[in-house]
């Protein structure tokens, strides 16, 4: 059962590094970031 954990896991995870690799969504991870680290500043403005 472990196996089949880990094989699953390991699916997931090339799925969603493939995801980010494309240029639109690295464009969405970097705006995502931008606002975490606006947050942690304190500069909610909005």
């Amino acid at each position: 059962m472990g196996i089949v954990k880990k094989v699953a896991a390991l699916g997931i995870a090339k799925k969603v590094y493939d995801e980010a690799r494309k240029p639109h969504n690295q464009a969405k991870i970097r705006e995502a970031a931008r606002k975490v680290q606006e947050r942690r500043r304190g500069g909610r403005h909005t």
